[in-house]
């Protein structure tokens, strides 16, 4: 019998009734939003509410994700944009430390101008990294999600989290979130022989060991190096079932929860987290 730490499985959950989903599914681990995912006011804090949902997570046994608003972008020309962003992540960080989540999901960014791109580091360092030198060491992860590639991506592949890791001066508190679909459309091909554990062994080495804290399991609707983020349910899309097999065979992933960001609702993720579960136990 394995000795390796159990990857646990789930799904993101709507925050309003996030046990009660996370019972239905048969989930070990959820992911939430703490503020509007499109908008960038942030609700007024309640302790009271946040300790008590940290306290059912753990009488639950849940271990809690937080994923920051779509609308950051820490590589934007805009200077509002720019300057909300920092402001959104720095409240979802408090918020996730409140609930006692384990980190904060946010995509890495576009400079949307192909010609913009080197002084996206640059605010990137100046505006971000303060923000991670003033957290506690109780704070939660921040954790770069990589996206699909397209247009002028802060991280078109994997080997572009080398530039990130440098603007952040490889800050401890910073991890990543591999999203399946992501590096499948932006041409890591998962599907092929090995390609698992090639792409594993290249995020390895551009970020370094333990920096993987959380992957989002998704199918891609789209071929391989399409550029286009669209999820699909497990086996129901072109990475299919088995690449998600290799993904628990891999060291890396060795107690690095699966979160599932596929269309549907109960019935569908509560099948799909026990597909995971079954998958899982092959690898052990």
């Amino acid at each position: 019998m394995s000795t390796e730490p159990l990857a646990r499985v789930g799904a993101h959950v709507p925050a309003s009734r996030a046990f009660a989903y996370a019972e239905q599914i048969q989930a070990e681990t959820i992911q939430i939003f703490v503020s509007n995912p499109r908008g960038w006011a942030a609700p007024v804090v309640d302790r009271a509410i946040d300790e008590k949902f940290k306290e059912q997570a753990l009488t639950n046994d849940l271990v809690t994700w937080v994923h920051a608003p779509y609308l950051i972008n820490f590589g934007s020309p805009t200077t509002q944009t720019y300057e909300k962003s920092l402001a959104s992540i720095a409240y979802a960080l408090e918020r996730a430390e409140s609930i006692g989540a384990r980190g904060v999901v946010v995509h890495t960014g576009s400079a949307v101008d192909s010609g913009y791109v080197e002084s996206a580091w640059t605010q990137i360092h100046e505006g971000l990294l303060p923000i991670l030198d003033s957290l506690p060491d109780s704070a939660p992860y921040l954790l770069l999600e990589p996206t699909a590639g397209q247009g002028q991506s802060l991280c078109k592949r994997l080997d572009d989290l080398a530039y990130y890791f440098a603007a952040l001066e490889s800050h401890p508190k910073v991890g990543i979130c591999l999203d399946t679909c992501h590096a499948f459309a932006a041409g890591h091909d998962l599907t092929a022989p090995g390609g698992v554990k090639e792409t594993l062994d290249l995020l390895v080495d551009v970020v370094g060991k333990d920096r993987l804290r959380l992957i989002h399991a998704n199918d891609s609707k789209d071929v391989c190096g399409a550029l286009k983020d669209r999820h699909a349910n497990l086996g129901a899309g072109e990475i299919g079932i088995e690449p998600f097999a290799d993904l628990f065979r891999h060291a890396a992933v060795a107690g690095v929860p699966l979160i599932l960001e596929t269309p549907g609702s109960e019935t569908e993720h509560g099948s799909e987290v026990a597909l995971l579960k079954e998958l899982r136990g092959r690898g052990r």
